[in-house]
């Protein structure tokens, strides 16, 4: 393991640098998919349809861009792994990600096709560059250190979204005050500078974060198509003989499922129900100050309770949000149902990443960090598709709120089937083969 070559203080900058990436790319997580982009989009288009058809479309919409990044996902992992090159595809997706962004500040008015298109070409690069940066943590941090770095990556980058949408909940309050004739002029100014602050913040993973050198005796570019189709084949026949890990991904793609449909759909879901803009905004970005000490603390728990076990709380914990928001009619709600999410997402997260990377053997991270995305992404395909449907069918988004019950309780059950030491042996038996 590369974190092992490295000397202490090498070490402890290549985590720094690897958690600065979550800090850098949070800002679209935050701003564009969570807060700002839903309610512009959601404003925009019910200029010409009913509320409630404008939640279905950017919940058909949030599925399609996971499901084209969920068929990316493993064959940019494969890739990565066959050419040793994690990084320089990394920063394809970064520039990719970054151009999509900055074309959501230059849709033109009024048109919501263009924020569609523009989103969907910047979350597929997120998306996808996400597999590559998961699948470094075991370059920086040791087995022992991996739950903590995890943890602490997402705490860092709650706080870096969190101080970028305050700004930008400045800029849109107050336009006026910052030379800008209006809201929309604002939003549009809050998309460039995600764009730019990703950019930015990604420059030090790519100057400090270690990846092995290219293996310049393997597969020749010709063939190299080729070979990641049939590594990927190989990856779907060994996953029965790690059934520790097939339960795993299932697990996750159940309870991930109902936390990615919370995440993408709440926002918009407030603005169906009436909910002011100060109102939604403002809760978010009490979410994102909350969550970083919340994913911390969260990071702390795998140790009394095992990561297994502080998963477990998290999920319970969403389950009683899926069913108080059935509920949801005054901001205070809405305001409680934030402080809920921000308690228990980062660090659900967090440990699941960290228990899935103790899961897989070290040189095959690559690829199996692109499953473990696909696992992610086709259940995001699901859980908007299925919030989008029973919205249209009932007319609003009140009853679509349970639908995510399924989702937790089974994915729960299935995550108390697996065994996690006995996961890790068949992990670094495949290593050793």
């Amino acid at each position: 393991m590369l974190s092992a070559m490295l000397d202490p203080s090498g070490r402890r900058r290549a985590q720094r640098a690897w958690c600065l990436y979550d800090w850098a790319n949070s800002a679209f997580a935050t701003s564009v998919v969570s807060a700002i982009l839903p309610v512009y989009f959601a404003r925009t288009a019910a200029r010409n349809m009913p509320a409630h058809d404008a939640t279905a479309l950017w919940g058909y919409a949030s599925a399609a861009a996971l499901a084209v990044t969920a068929l990316l996902s493993p064959l940019v992992g494969t890739l990565a792994d066959q050419t040793r090159r994690r990084k320089p595809i990394l920063l394809a997706c970064v520039l990719l990600g970054c151009g999509g962004t900055m074309a959501l500040a230059l849709a033109p008015a009024g048109g919501w096709s263009g924020l569609l298109v523009a989103f969907g070409l910047a979350f597929v690069a997120f998306a996808t560059g996400n597999v590559l940066y998961d699948a470094l943590l075991p370059a920086v941090a040791s087995a022992e250190e991996m739950h903590r770095v995890s943890a602490r990556g997402f705490a860092w980058g709650y706080l870096g979204g969190g101080l970028l949408l305050a700004v930008h909940l400045a800029l849109i309050a107050m336009p006026q005050r910052f030379g800008l004739p209006d809201a929309a002029t604002a939003t549009r100014v809050a998309f460039a500078s995600v764009a730019g602050w990703w950019l930015l913040f990604a420059i030090p993973l790519f100057r400090g974060v270690p990846e092995p050198e290219a293996d310049r005796s393997g597969v020749p570019a010709r063939a190299l198509a080729g070979a990641v189709f049939r590594q990927l084949r190989g990856t779907i026949a060994s996953l029965s003989s790690q059934p520790d890990l097939l339960r795993f991904l299932i697990a996750f793609w159940l309870y991930s499922d109902g936390i990615g449909t919370i995440i993408k759909m709440a926002t918009i879901y407030g603005v169906e129900v009436g909910l002011s803009d100060k109102h939604l905004m403002g809760a978010l970005l009490m979410v994102q100050l909350l969550a970083a000490p919340a994913s911390i603390l969260f990071g702390r728990l795998a140790a009394p309770l095992g990561p297994r076990g502080a998963v477990m709380v998290g999920i319970a914990g969403y389950t009683g949000i899926s069913v108080f928001a059935f509920f949801l009619k005054f901001a205070w709600q809405f305001w409680v149902l934030a402080a809920l999410v921000a308690l228990f997402q980062g660090g659900t997260q967090a440990l699941s990443r960290s228990m899935f990377a103790s899961l897989v053997p070290r040189e095959r991270t690559g690829e199996l960090f692109g499953f473990y995305s696909v696992s992610e992404k086709l259940a995001g395909v699901v859980g908007p598709i299925m919030f989008a449907f029973v919205t249209q069918l009932t007319g609003g988004g009140k009853l679509a709120t349970l639908t995510l019950l399924p989702l937790f309780l089974g994915g729960a059950w299935l995550l108390s089937t697996v065994d996690l030491e006995r996961g890790r042996r068949a992990a670094e038996g495949a290593s050793a083969a």
